[in-house]
């Protein structure tokens, strides 16, 4: 036995993508991103992010087998159904302080456990499917079982602070509109709860609960099934599957429907089957249908949804939605006439409810009432009287041979109504829309379907391109009342050209826009109207002290964002003047990407470059000496620009050759740096040009100090680029 046990778990294993990581647990200051997955030790069960739509994951158990018949794995308990993550970045982690965290791309924390321990964590996979948060000496902090989503498995508690809640839909796993809970009256019920009405439909809601077979007088509320196939609640409700006394896999679920089901898993492993239902006749699950609809059903063909006579469906693909009126409702009695529904009830929502009364009294009853729209009237045999029974919505109907009763509907008076419609029929067939049970997709032809995911990854690929240029194209608004130390991107007000202007810029794609050292430019920035930064120190019109400090300053922020913020991290490769543009407020830009290269923030020890990336005299010293590339070339080069600024030298005028690579020799670098041993330093060190045109040498200082600890040879030494942003913020501010 032992053998074989030990044969399935590795199957299971070998039959797992190689490119995912298992584990067996999650200890103290570790986490779990999406491609990890906890199993249990028995192999039944996985745990981690469940993928639930593109790129959409939820933190989940599940079987980790797939049955034959479903299309994913069986997901028996989630924690994040209503609010998916995205997949990259996000993180389930273990906090010190024994919290477990579930965080999306890294920032938003989405759920939480609320727990806290100073003694020795861990979270692991129970064989049950339990997912257990727990001190080593055993101390439960946290279970998935005290927190059910849909599902319920053997030997799991529902209670008076939990219930089961359906998903949206087979193919939507976000919350719907059923749920399983203890009442007030202490009865295990099945509710339909709506977008605007609810009810109880199980069990039966016009009998008394001892009519039922229901005690109300057990508080303890709690209801299990166990691994045999029998489901008991404390109001002395107790079931048994068809398959009672086999050790099976089981599951007991609310299903999208309404209907509690019980699943088992056959022995030869490969499908799950219904052992038991609640409810037989689907059409007694309130809410089925949506309001203004019939429901009819039979055992071979399920179940059919329709609209009333004189309204018509909301939406083909979801029935919840029911249905509305394809006319004018009116308050005039002289406008309104009756149609007679045989073998139809609308249960629920009746305004008034008379005895022993006429079918006049009952007509006159709804016309009076101008919100009355419809009713019914019935005889009863018990009490041998005629009943009346008005209705202000029309919600669960239900079309039956087994139904006397006969409902009046309430329409308009008019010659142009259809008297082929004055009936339900069960076959109609412009009415009646079939509700699959095996819910499989609508199938759609090859060339639809590679039509479809054409036009997704065209404006997925348009998406990108939009995001890319928001991250890389930046400015930052200094006088504005933005909190500045979130780096968030100003409004750029891009401008949108057609295809025809950009032909009629370039003479029908004959005459460049413009050339970078990598070729032509396909990339269209908006005008620029002060050019670049490399312009404007190289012009007579010197940058006085104000602009100066204000492009060192957006500039940092740029950067910030590209190093700190982006989902994807970004090393700009090639900071020079060049690259620095500036409109007609000096605002500065980054710009020019071609050099640039992505970081997967999650592995910046991986980050490999093929070749050496830069302009000549802005390279820092990891380029030359094959040392770790990481975003501190940048902050580097971020530092040669502020020295060449500040002293109006080139950094490129002494250029010698190491190792083949010609390189700046840092002369710039060593004039500043002796400049700061003698008194009066700042002020020898400023480019004669500006003078003393500044108005707080102070700040002169901490923007020399910051070149200087920017150009450090040891990477370790430099600053990060939000570093840089808060020590020029800071003194930016400062009376």
């Amino acid at each position: 036995m032992a053998f074989s046990n030990l044969a399935f778990l590795l199957f299971l294993f070998c039959s797992f993508d190689l490119s995912s990581s298992y584990l067996t647990s999650l200890s103290k200051g570790s986490s779990l991103s999406a491609q990890d997955i906890i199993v249990s030790q028995n192999g039944i069960f996985s745990a981690g992010f469940f993928e639930v739509g593109d790129n959409a994951y939820c933190l989940a158990v599940w079987y980790t087998e797939k049955a034959d018949s479903e299309n994913t794995p069986s997901v028996v308990w989630s924690a994040n159904r209503d609010q998916p993550l995205n997949g990259k970045y996000s993180k389930l982690s273990l906090s010190h302080t024994a919290n477990l965290e579930l965080v999306d791309a890294g920032q938003f924390q989405i759920w939480s456990s609320r727990t806290e321990s100073h003694e020795h964590v861990e979270l692991y996979l129970n064989n049950d499917g339990n997912l257990v948060l727990h001190e080593l000496q055993g101390t439960v902090l946290w279970q998935s079982f005290d927190c059910p989503t849909d599902t319920l498995l053997p030997g799991q508690l529902l209670t008076r602070q939990t219930q089961l809640v359906s998903r949206r839909s087979e193919s939507n796993r976000s919350s719907g509109f059923y749920k399983l809970l203890f009442d007030s009256n202490n009865v295990l019920t099945l509710l339909y709860d709506g977008p605007d009405v609810s009810s109880t439909y199980w069990p039966v809601p016009w009998l008394v609960s001892w009519q039922a077979g229901r005690f109300n007088y057990n508080s303890s509320r709690v209801a299990v099934l166990n691994s045999l196939g029998e489901f008991s609640s404390s109001d002395n409700y107790t079931i048994r599957t068809s398959d009672y006394g086999l050790a099976l896999q089981r599951r007991l679920r609310i299903d999208s429907d309404g209907n509690l089901r019980v699943y088992s898993q056959d022995l030869s492993r490969a499908k799950w089957y219904v052992s038991w239902q609640a409810i037989t006749d689907s059409c007694n699950i309130h809410g089925i249908c949506g309001p203004n609809s019939l429901c009819s059903f039979d055992p071979k063909n399920g179940r059919k949804c329709s609209c009333l006579p004189w309204y018509r469906v909301k939406n083909q693909s979801d029935w919840s939605y029911g249905c509305e009126p394809a006319f004018t409702p009116t308050c005039n009695k002289s406008e309104s006439t009756f149609l007679e529904l045989h073998n139809v009830e609308l249960y629920g929502y009746d305004n008034h409810f008379v005895e022993n009364h006429t079918y006049s009294y009952c007509e006159n009853l709804c016309i009076e009432d101008c919100n009355c729209r419809g009713f019914q009237y019935t005889f009863d045999e018990g009490s041998g009287k005629f009943q009346c029974y008005t209705k202000i919505q029309l919600h669960n109907g239900e079309h039956s041979p087994k139904l006397k009763g006969v409902t009046y509907l309430r329409v308009p008076r008019t010659k142009s109504f259809s008297s082929t419609r004055e009936s339900v029929k069960k076959d109609d067939p412009v009415c009646y829309v079939h509700i699959h049970r095996d819910y499989l997709g609508k199938q759609v032809s090859r060339f639809s379907y590679f039509f479809l995911w054409f036009a997704v990854a065209l404006g997925a690929f348009e998406m990108a391109c939009i995001l890319v240029v928001w991250c890389f194209l930046m400015r930052s608004n200094s006088k504005s009342g933005i909190d500045q130390h979130a780096y968030q991107l100003v409004k750029l007000g891009f401008r949108k050209f057609t295809y025809s202007e950009l032909k009629k810029a370039t003479k029908g794609f004959s005459q460049e826009i413009g050339r970078g050292a990598g070729g032509i430019v396909l990339l269209v920035y908006e005008y620029m109207e002060n050019g670049s930064l490399a312009d404007c120190l190289s012009s007579n019109n010197t940058l006085d002290w104000s602009k100066m400090y204000n492009i060192a300053l957006g500039t940092a922020r740029g950067l910030a964002y590209l190093h700190e913020e982006c989902l994807e991290w970004i090393l700009h490769c090639d900071i020079k003047p060049q690259n620095i543009l500036l409109d007609s407020n000096y605002e500065p830009k980054v710009s020019d990407f071609g050099l640039s290269k992505l970081l997967n923030r999650d592995n910046l020890k991986d980050s490999k470059f093929s070749m050496i990336r830069g302009t000549r005299g802005y390279m820092a010293p990891e380029w030359i000496f094959n040392l770790p590339i990481t975003s501190k070339v940048d902050v580097y080069s971020y530092g040669i620009v502020l020295l060449e600024m500040i002293t109006g030298k080139s950094a490129t005028a002494d250029i010698q050759a190491v190792n083949g690579v010609d390189t700046y020799d840092g002369r710039l670098i060593t004039f500043v740096r002796e400049k700061r041993r003698v008194a009066s330093w700042a002020e020898k060190s400023i480019d004669p040009a500006i003078g003393t045109d500044y108005d707080d040498v102070n700040k002169m200082k901490i923007l020399v100090t910051v070149a200087l600890d920017c150009v450090e040879e040891d990477k370790d030494a430099r600053p990060t680029m939000s570093q840089v942003v808060e020590m020029l913020q800071r003194h930016e501010t400062d009376p």
